[in-house]
């Protein structure tokens, strides 16, 4: 059974009332640079067990009436055609799917920013675009000086270049498809030209990691500094709040580092900074809402051992360098952890070591661990879900869910007709093999009528899986890692 230790309906009511305290506090007007995932933040989901993936768009439902969002996309990243490396689309596609989404939850979009705007073909193609769309476009462009020139960025020759852009509600989140696109640029563009036309306003960040409150080498923060290791992140004390409260507050160096600059502009643009400390600017409730400190820090280590294993592929697959693995082995000995922390490690590789092939690994919610290894019909991944669904629905191991007869025609389709190299069946093969066979097989129908139970498991691979099953895998919830290893001498992970 899953556990929790994390208060997601407190969270949700503390975080909305601290939203409003801050519009207030700025006379009714407020831009909220949005950090991370605002939707499908699975990564908070894994470490605060009881966080929900959606919890922050729940939250700005609460406060939909006020809020409008604005989507800020960098020039330069539309010119690169940069991509989501979850998602696997450009940045540009992003934006697309984030105003459907959006729209879909009944939210007002009010506009996008292209900013670091030079005229970059692919951007003002982009442009036209949306506009044929219906979608209200501004430019912001590049400042030479940015940020450390105060002077001249906050001046008409600075922010006032920008086209102002037009907010009708107290609330505007400002978000974007990824880090980097210019979203805290965007906000203090808005400042200047509001205080400039006598409007009061504010801005406030809300980003959920690290965790102000709790303790630097909190397993919590040290988890985000493992998921933010190729960005050399890190976490610090802030010293800023510190020197001003006498109270110890974690943020990470980035903000640490622009703060003098920020608060600098922020005092030309308003006359007086609000703010003491980049703590003071967040509004991250978090830290109040864990429940349960052992659950949080136990998912927590589990989180930093899975972005080791990742870390390890990607630098087999060559995608990564070494020093962001040895960043990982540094944050795992200060979180005090090794890979034997994860409890389907060595039941996999003992698997593989008896019978001579690649296994697979899976810890159920309710703590057991059941193994599957590759054979002619099905890879171990196919192999492992099969024989966690028969587990869970308590079906004697030695029933074939699915027949051989049904097995070996898609075999055949996938390598004489489609071109597959590979005639073992992948997870999602596996599971259309079942659902169809559940049709007149009542206990396929037990089977399939488990795969939400999976939600939570552990898996681990004694050699790295297919794009495919990797896929499967993270759609029916199941945390998985991988040896760095690959299966036989290719060097090109097939799908």
């Amino acid at each position: 059974m899953s556990v929790v230790g994390f208060d997601n309906k407190k969270y949700l009511e503390m975080q909305s009332a601290k939203i409003l305290e801050r519009i207030d506090m700025f006379g009714g007007k407020l831009y909220l640079e949005f950090g991370g995932k605002l939707f499908d933040d699975y990564h908070a989901s894994r470490v605060l067990p009881g966080f929900e993936p959606d919890s922050k768009i729940k939250m700005l439902s609460q406060l939909k009436d006020q809020a409008e969002i604005v989507i800020v996309i960098s020039a330069k990243d539309i010119e690169k055609n940069k991509q989501r490396s979850d998602l696997g689309i450009t940045y540009d596609s992003d934006v697309l799917r984030l105003i459907d989404i959006f729209r879909g939850k009944g939210f007002y979009v009010g506009s996008v920013v292209l900013t670091k705007f030079s005229e970059q073909p692919s951007a003002v193609a982009f442009k036209k675009r949306l506009e044929m769309l219906g979608v209200t476009v501004y430019r912001h462009y590049p400042i030479d000086g940015y940020p450390s020139e105060v002077e001249k960025i906050v001046s008409d020759e600075g922010y006032g270049k920008n086209e102002y852009i037009a907010t009708t509600r107290p609330l505007v989140v400002v978000t974007a498809p990824g880090p980097g696109s210019g979203k805290m640029a965007t906000c203090l563009s808005q400042l200047y030209h509001d205080y400039k036309n006598g409007i009061k306003s504010g801005y406030a960040k809300y980003e959920t990691f690290p965790v102000w409150n709790l303790p630097l080498n909190h397993p919590v923060n040290i988890a985000y500094e493992a998921a933010t290791a190729d960005l050399n992140d890190m976490n610090m004390i802030d010293p800023f709040h510190l020197d001003t409260y006498g109270i110890m507050a974690v943020n990470y160096n980035r903000d640490v580092e622009i703060f003098p600059v920020l608060n600098a502009m922020m005092t030309k643009i308003m006359e007086v900074s609000p703010y003491k400390s980049p703590t003071d600017m967040g509004v991250n409730m978090a830290g109040n809402c864990i429940i349960d400190k052992e659950v949080v820090n136990n998912a927590s280590k589990q989180e930093i051992i899975r972005r080791y294993y990742s870390a390890l592929c990607s630098v087999k697959k060559g995608l990564l360098g070494k020093e962001t693995l040895s960043k990982l082995e540094i944050l795992m000995q200060k979180a005090q952890i090794t890979i034997n922390d994860r409890a389907v490690v060595k039941p996999a590789l003992e698997k593989e070591l008896l019978i001579g092939a690649p296994c697979c690994a899976i810890q159920l919610p309710n703590g057991k661990i059941v193994t599957g290894k590759t054979g002619n019909l099905l890879g171990a991944c196919s192999a492992v879900l099969l024989n966690a669904l028969k587990a869970l629905g308590d079906i004697d191991d030695s029933i074939d869910l699915i027949s051989s007869t049904v097995i070996e025609p898609i075999q055949k389709l996938k390598v004489k007709h489609m071109g597959s190299a590979n005639p073992r069946l992948h997870t999602d093969e596996i599971l259309l093999s079942l659902a169809v066979s559940a049709v007149t097989n009542p206990t396929a129908d037990l089977a399939m009528k488990q795969l939400d139970a999976l939600k939570g498991a552990e898996l681990h691979s004694t050699v790295m899986i297919s794009s495919v099953d990797e896929r499967t895998f993270k759609k029916l919830g199941v945390n998985v890692t991988c040896e760095p290893k690959r299966e036989g001498d290719n060097i090109f992970i097939k799908s």
